[in-house]
């Protein structure tokens, strides 16, 4: 048979059912032996392919799907979507075209095939897997290039296959069972006498707080639902995390982050005992003042990678290599002693520090993005798909505004922290979750990164509900143009050169049904009927271009020209010296 179609029953067996693609003649066996197997959703251009298959991979439960793309500009066109799933330790698997086998430079020349350019050696620094298979692979070779994005510290995998291998003849073969029948965990386990250790600590501290990160995973953190809320301490979650917790139980004390909830980094600020689970604790989850992170208390890191851990900041007191999931199960299985008078105190802090500060008010004529957040915590029901893009202010006003609901899935890339994530993102989303809602909300600049898939939407109907914050240009770029540089503005709006669509009439082009809001919209009943249809619908939110976005971690640069960043707790606007004393006690 011909090795095309070996391949597509080979990802038949490893659990694909879906393929993002855009057409090309160096794949051209590929995308007809895979056509009659699985699925194919063409994009419009091959980043949303990536893109998509990473989001339908974190949203699924029901099957896989990868990327397939041609040699030359399909593969440097999907870059950004290895990148940002590299950033994420997420599963991606991406097959590429390539000229025949006579035809390749292989370094001798810049070019000879058609369209060929090395994609293995671009590929190779985001992923943690590229390869050229040159000549046929046997079924349980093509299985285990493919598993190794699914195993320990998950990622991309990039395999190019050259157009006359995929056409040659081949004697049929199949994937061994131990492929399909993985549950592809390779991850150590976490020393039960080390769990011991930890409740002990635990027991002994007096002020825990408990941080679940993205290595915790959607199904475990739900299956712990009643024992993650019965824990009498406050329990908070990474961005990447910020399902794994309902916003209405009781210990529930948010999400801490650079740009994260102002109560949320105070509470963990003046912990005494730092529980960290599943998180390789970035700076902007430490903040850049990383020295000053979590500084009167004993912090303790459990994550997969042993480089993270060795990192040297933040400052960790015991790193401890192993399996978040398995660690949080044995850990919930001690008996941990409740710190009740610590969980009020929070829980004061965190009625007490409003969510969305009256400092962000805008214009009359204007609706408040944070205003709009709210709404959405209200409007959308346990079952949606939540896409809060990736970038900028539409995120920054998502992530300290939004509450979430348990059921929901919320599904960002922060690592790359790409415009243009969110539309290709929710259409992953949709294709994973046909009978569930996605909502989207994005900024008009990110959007407009690949508004090109408004077509991918419309010609497959999805049930994707985009709201575009409407502010004339990259906000978080204006933004940073007027604190550091004096307002000295460039390409970041209209007035000075960015060209944004009229976007009323951007999507009537794709006869995508449009709304643009204004102040009230949440009551109306033509809102909220295109909110409940089960249509593609887009509204356009008009926001003050003059919109601020606090709280924030403020920076300031130096006489040397480095820059300097507050702790976490220290978020601007100040707090009152009243508020300092209340609130900060600990640190104070």
């Amino acid at each position: 048979m011909k090795y095309s179609d070996l391949i597509a029953d080979w990802l038949v067996d490893l659990g694909y059912t879906h393929c993002f693609t855009v057409g090309g003649g160096n794949i051209m066996h590929l995308t007809e032996s895979l056509s009659r197997k699985m699925k194919m959703v063409a994009v419009v251009n091959e980043v949303a392919a990536g893109i998509a298959a990473e989001y339908f991979n974190e949203t699924s439960k029901n099957g896989k799907a990868f990327a397939l793309v041609t040699a030359g500009p399909g593969l440097t066109n999907i870059v950004t979507a290895m990148a940002g799933a590299y950033l994420e330790s997420r599963e991606l698997l991406v097959i590429g075209g390539q000229a025949k086998t006579l035809d390749l430079a292989r370094g001798l020349l810049r070019q000879r095939g058609i369209q060929e350019i090395d994609g293995v050696s671009i590929a190779k620094p985001i992923t943690v897997c590229s390869r050229l298979m040159d000549d046929v692979l046997s079924a349980d070779e093509f299985a285990d290039l493919v598993m190794i994005g699914r195993s320990g510290r998950k990622g991309p995998v990039f395999l190019e296959i050259p157009l006359d291998i995929q056409a040659r003849q081949v004697e049929q073969a199949g994937v061994s069972r131990r492929f399909i029948e993985s549950d592809s965990s390779s991850i150590s386990k976490v020393p039960y006498v080390v769990t011991e250790q930890l409740a002990v600590k635990f027991n002994e501290a007096s002020r825990p707080v408990i941080l679940l990160g993205g290595g915790v995973s959607r199904e475990v953190a739900r299956e712990l639902r009643s024992d993650l809320a019965a824990l009498g301490c406050p329990v908070m979650t990474t961005w990447n995390a910020a399902d794994r917790m309902a916003a209405d139980e009781l210990n529930y004390l948010g999400r801490p982050n650079t740009w994260g909830q102002r109560s949320s980094n105070m509470i963990l600020q003046q912990a005494d005992f730092a529980l960290i689970i599943g998180s390789r604790l970035g700076l902007q989850q430490t903040g850049f003042n990383w020295q000053q992170f979590v500084p009167k208390g004993f912090v303790v890191q459990i994550d997969l990678d042993r480089a993270e851990l060795e990192k040297g900041h933040p400052k960790v007191d015991m790193p401890i290599l192993g399996d978040a999931n398995q660690f949080l199960v044995d850990f919930l299985n001690q008996k941990l002693s409740p710190k009740l008078d610590w969980l009020n105190y929070a829980k004061k802090i965190r009625k007490a520090i409003p969510l969305s500060e009256a400092i962000n008010k805008p214009r009359d004529e204007y609706i408040s993005p944070f205003d709009l957040v709210k709404s959405l915590s209200r409007l959308c029901n346990a079952e949606d798909v939540i896409v809060p893009c990736s970038s900028g202010s539409a995120f920054t006003s998502m992530m300290q505004v939004f509450e979430q609901k348990s059921g929901q899935t919320i599904i960002t890339n922060k690592g790359l922290a790409s415009m243009g994530y969110g539309l290709s993102g929710a259409i992953g989303a949709a294709f994973s979750s046909p009978n569930k809602r996605v909502v989207l909300v994005e900024g008009d600049g990110g959007f407009s990164q690949n508004l090109q898939e408004i077509g991918t939407v419309a010609i497959n109907a999805l049930n994707i509900k985009m709201f575009i914050l409407d502010d004339s240009g990259y906000a978080s770029i204006r933004m940073t143009q007027k604190n550091y540089f004096g307002g000295r503005y460039v390409g970041c709006d209209r007035e000075t050169g960015l060209g944004l669509p009229i976007w009323d009439k951007l999507f009537q082009a794709w006869g995508v049904q449009v709304m643009r809001l204004e102040p009230g919209y949440e009551s109306t009943p033509e809102f909220l009927a295109a909110l409940s249809s089960g249509d593609p619908y887009a509204f356009i939110v008009s926001i003050d271009p003059e919109q601020t976005y606090f709280p924030k971690i403020s920076s300031r640069v130096t006489a040397s020209g480095a820059m300097e960043s507050n702790p976490l707790h220290l978020m601007t606007p100040d707090l009152t010296p009243e508020e300092t004393t209340l609130y900060l006690k600990y640190l104070v």
